[in-house]
């Protein structure tokens, strides 16, 4: 019992299932203003922001913490991972083949959410007529896609550019010994602050879950339902088929690998948010065997190139929309929608709306589907918003597992400590 007590995964637990009572039996004090306005900063590259209601403020508090750790993380992990590595080439290596798995595996993420919707049909029979519509001007208002922009206000891949540079070149520094250890102490120090913040986890899950709950309602999920379990049941198919193959291949379960990470799956289902558990997962990665260099490129990357649940959601949103308004989609512009998304997605954490503009801009370039019907998705898309998170952060961690052992940086007895501890 006392175990019990003491573990994270019971209190989130906890939290959410209070989150979740208290948004729907007191949706009053889980909306209760405690600031006059939204407050926002940005600090060490991270946009921070903390809403204006009592479970925004609880929520918000903890993303921002957390956050504060991504970028440092990512700056010690690779710099010191290179470092040790030893071998240019091989960093090179690992970089291009994770560009290329993120490649292949979201393509069949688009592929997989395509073809589902199309065999359930979930638009088949939704009455527009009875569903609430909301405004969406601010995304159909935002301007194109620009890899550029894309790059300038992705403050996570401008650090994982600048460690990748100064880690090379520290490389070829004579006394660069002194240099890595001093890092490695420093990290040391991050991850054990990282852990402290973490105990507030419950309280992040907590807010988040009741914002939700309070502000959209059950109800609002009644008329989309058919959409929200065919979006659940397609992540869940493509995690435990695809996923469970490719970790298959190196002898890895799936299962005890999501074990492994329930703490960080039940943080990212309680506060919508993959930044939550972005730094835990790096340092559970690392304690599983996998090496620093390669989780050092490998997640920060995948973080914004690698959004297997955005991807799915993107694709069956768009299927969804041609059902609902009766619009019979061509060979050619079922292709011409995987194309688009192919690439509109990989920026899809770098976008402010992210999901809403991606799939604004390609309902605006195939022509045939009234981009008005976003506004069906308003009111579910943030309960379907779990899912995307969750799948993202489990097929970031199923690829550095992969890019891990096909590099031969994969420590099998510290999988198997990490596992059965």
């Amino acid at each position: 019992m006392q175990k019990l007590f003491t573990n994270l995964t019971f209190w989130v637990l906890l939290a959410i299932t209070a989150g979740i009572l208290i948004g729907h039996f007191a949706p009053g004090a889980a909306l209760h203003p405690v600031l006059q306005e939204p407050w926002k900063t940005k600090v060490l590259g991270q946009e921070l922001t903390v809403g204006s209601t009592v479970s925004e403020f609880m929520s918000g508090t903890f993303i921002s913490a957390v956050k504060l750790f991504i970028n440092p993380i990512i700056f010690l992990t690779i710099i010191t991972g290179i470092i040790n590595m030893g071998n240019l080439k091989k960093a090179g290596r690992v970089g291009i083949k994770a560009l290329l798995y993120f490649e292949v595996v979201t393509t069949f993420a688009l592929v997989t959410g395509i073809v589902v919707a199309l065999l359930i049909r979930p638009g088949h029979g939704v009455d527009v007529n009875n569903l609430k519509s909301g405004d969406i001007s601010k995304y159909t208002q935002a301007s194109a896609f620009s890899w550029i922009k894309f790059l300038k206000t992705n403050s996570t891949l401008q650090v994982l550019i600048a460690a990748l540079v100064l880690g090379v070149i520290l490389n070829y520094y004579k006394h660069r010994k002194k240099i890595v250890d001093f890092l490695q102490l420093i990290s040391k120090y991050v991850f054990k602050a990282l852990r402290i913040v973490m105990l507030f986890a419950p309280i992040g899950a907590f807010g988040g879950m009741a914002f939700t709950i309070s502000k959209y309602g059950i109800k609002t999920l009644l008329p989309l339902a058919k959409l929200m379990a065919t979006v659940y049941t397609t992540m869940a198919i493509f995690i435990l088929f695809i996923l469970w193959l490719i970790l298959k291949h190196y002898k890895v379960s799936i299962f005890n690998f999501l074990k492994y990470i329930r703490e960080e799956l039940l943080v990212v289902l309680g506060t919508s948010s993959s930044e939550a558990a972005l730094p835990s997962l790096m340092e559970k990665l690392e304690r599983m065997g996998c090496s620093r260099p390669v989780v050092g490129l490998v997640v920060p990357t995948g973080y914004s190139f690698n959004l297997d649940g955005t991807t799915i959601y993107l694709s069956m949103c768009m299927i969804f929309l041609a059902q609902v308004f009766h619009v019979h989609l061509s060979i050619g512009q079922i292709f011409s929608i995987i194309g688009i998304l192919m690439i509109t997605s990989k920026g899809a954490a770098g976008v402010t709306g992210s999901g809403f503009i991606i799939l604004a801009s390609t309902l605006t370039a195939i022509k045939v589907i009234p981009v008005e019907g976003l506004t069906l998705l308003l009111g579910v898309d943030r309960f379907m918003s779990e899912a995307r998170a969750i799948t993202n952060i489990i097929g970031n961690g199923v690829a550095t597992i992969w890019i891990a052992n096909s590099e031969k940086e994969f420590d099998r007895n510290k999988m198997d400590q990490a596992f059965n501890s």
